[in-house]
């Protein structure tokens, strides 16, 4: 008996790995392409480039009228010290995210970009523009009073879709699907 269940557990492990590698690659995520940080006068200022690959359902659901919004989060991170340079602890101080809307206009077959904090809008005749406009972070104004406060500071950044805001009925697909996760991994900034 016990060589049976020996050579049953083999053959559901070979079937568990045989699954896993016939599992179809994920999806390209979003990529912080470079992100620094520069000094211009008593203050500091971010500039970032993001990548924005949609997948075919993404581009789908924004064809058929869905607006996508698409977040930008942005951390400083104060490093101490714990055990030397061995171990450090990271603590936040500070965070902010942009957010934009993204969605298409049938009407006049241009897609609009909704900034959602101030409410302005900017226009585009492909996607490819709009998204292009959105993935520039230039010269965002990081705040004075955290910098000097803390002089071992890490910034980091990443960017994804923001599922939660689709339509009530979208929502679970999309949590679950790996065509709807797109977040980019936290990339941090160089500074100069």
């Amino acid at each position: 008996m016990h060589v049976f269940s020996v050579v049953k557990l083999t053959r559901k492990l070979l079937l568990m790995l045989a699954l896993c590698w016939s599992v179809p690659a994920v999806a390209e995520t979003f990529r912080v392409e470079h992100a620094d940080v520069r000094k211009v006068g008593n203050g500091h200022i971010l500039n970032a480039s993001i990548s924005y690959p949609l997948t075919p359902r993404v581009l789908e659901a924004l064809e058929h009228g869905v607006p996508i919004t698409f977040f930008q989060e942005i951390q400083l991170i104060n490093e101490i010290p714990v055990l030397g340079p061995l171990w450090q602890w990271n603590r936040k101080v500070w965070r902010t995210e942009l957010v934009y809307e993204l969605r298409f206009h049938q009407l006049s077959r241009q897609y609009v970009l909704t900034a959602v904090s101030t409410q302005k809008f900017q226009t585009f005749p492909t996607i490819e523009e709009a998204l292009a406009s959105m993935g520039r972070i230039n010269a965002l104004t990081l705040p004075p009073e955290i910098l000097l406060k803390h002089n071992r500071l890490q910034l980091r950044l990443r960017s994804g879709l923001d599922l939660h805001a689709l339509p009530t009925p979208m929502r679970p697909g999309a949590l679950l699907s790996t065509k709807w996760q797109l977040t980019s991994p936290w990339t941090e900034a160089k500074w100069y």
